[in-house]
Order: C-alpha cells, then sequence, then structure tokens
C-alpha cells in the first residue's frame, strides 16, 4: 500500500470497507464491484460530477448512489458503504477509497501494487498481459493500479515502489527533440 493511503481519510474508510468484505467473506466480491463503480465513474461524467458535487445535499448524493447501485446491481455491503459515504459527505472521496482498498486487497494476497498510466483504458487481457509481464520482471505478483493520460500519446508508464519505467510516446519524442537540438 502507498505511504499515505493507509492514513488517509479515504485509506480509513477503505480499511473499515475492507474488514466488513473481510469478515462477510467477500473480499472479491466487494473488489469487483468498486471496479464495476470505478468504470462508471471514468465512463460516466454525470455519475463523477455528483459524488463531486458540494452544492447537493448529502440525502441527494445518496438517492444518487442508491439509484447508480441498484442500476449496477452492486452487493448490499457496497450499497450501504456507498450511503455511509454520502450520509458522512464524503463521496468525493469515492475514487481514492476504490484505490486504497485495492492496494489493502493486494497486501493481503501478498502482491505488489504496480500504478500505470496509459494513453487509453486497457483491456482485462492487456492487463493480464502486463501483470504477468511484471510477475516475470520482479518476481512478485502483481496488482495494477490503472489511470487514463492521454497526453501521454502511447505507451505506458509503470511505477513500482520507487521504480519507474516510462515507455511513453511523449517521453520518446522528448528524447528525441533533445538528441536534434544537439545536433544544431
Amino acid at each position: 500500500m502507498r505511504v499515505g493511503t493507509a492514513n488517509s481519510l479515504a485509506g480509513r474508510y477503505a480499511a473499515a470497507l475492507f474488514d466488513l468484505a473481510e469478515s462477510a467473506r467477500a473480499l472479491d466480491e466487494v473488489a469487483g464491484a468498486l471496479g464495476t463503480l470505478e468504470q462508471a465513474l471514468a465512463e460516466a461524467p454525470e455519475l463523477a460530477a455528483l459524488v463531486r458535487d458540494r452544492l447537493l445535499s448529502r440525502a441527494e448524493v445518496g438517492a444518487g448512489l442508491a439509484a447508480v447501485a441498484e442500476r449496477l446491481k452492486l452487493p448490499e455491503l457496497v450499497r450501504k458503504f456507498l450511503g455511509v459515504l454520502a450520509a458522512n459527505g464524503r463521496a468525493a472521496l469515492l475514487p481514492e477509497v476504490i484505490r486504497a482498498y485495492r492496494a489493502r486487497l493486494a497486501a493481503h494476497r501478498g502482491e505488489e501494487t504496480a500504478q500505470v498510466i496509459a494513453a487509453h483504458a486497457l483491456t482485462a487481457a492487456q492487463k493480464k498481459a502486463l501483470a504477468a509481464k511484471l510477475k516475470a520482471r520482479t518476481g512478485k505478483d502483481m496488482a495494477l493500479e490503472v489511470t487514463v493520460d492521454p497526453a501521454i500519446l502511447g505507451g505506458l508508464v509503470v511505477r513500482i515502489g520507487s521504480e519507474q519505467i516510462d515507455a511513453s510516446v511523449r517521453t520518446r519524442l522528448e528524447r528525441l527533440g533533445t538528441r536534434m537540438k544537439g545536433l544544431n
């Protein structure tokens, strides 16, 4: 788990959810539901706006999240958790809570977390192949935390602990530009 995540407010919410999921023997079910919710946040700007909107009341945010949870058929534990976030005025922490839960689950499984920045969303097959390559390189099982940043143009940037592998098109172009300036 990243330094600072465990002690952050989102980290504490994620730890509480993790403990509840572990007691209910639903760690993977909750992780899957959070993945579905994360995808919905990425694909539906209205949902992302709902969790960030400070003008809406806690009840309005709660009702909106309940409707989303119903539509996505999320498990009861996750539905109740979303209700707690909304009731406490912490819905904006949802993306960070999802990341912290995933990191906690990876640590529980003895996996290391690789933070991956991609120019576009990765398919399940691409994630599986990347995790396998990183395992071959490090000898450890890898949990991937993927974020999308079109500014890298293509390729990937992977951070495992303090090591960073930058295979982005943007960095390659920057290096090429630097070399070309040296030729003048």
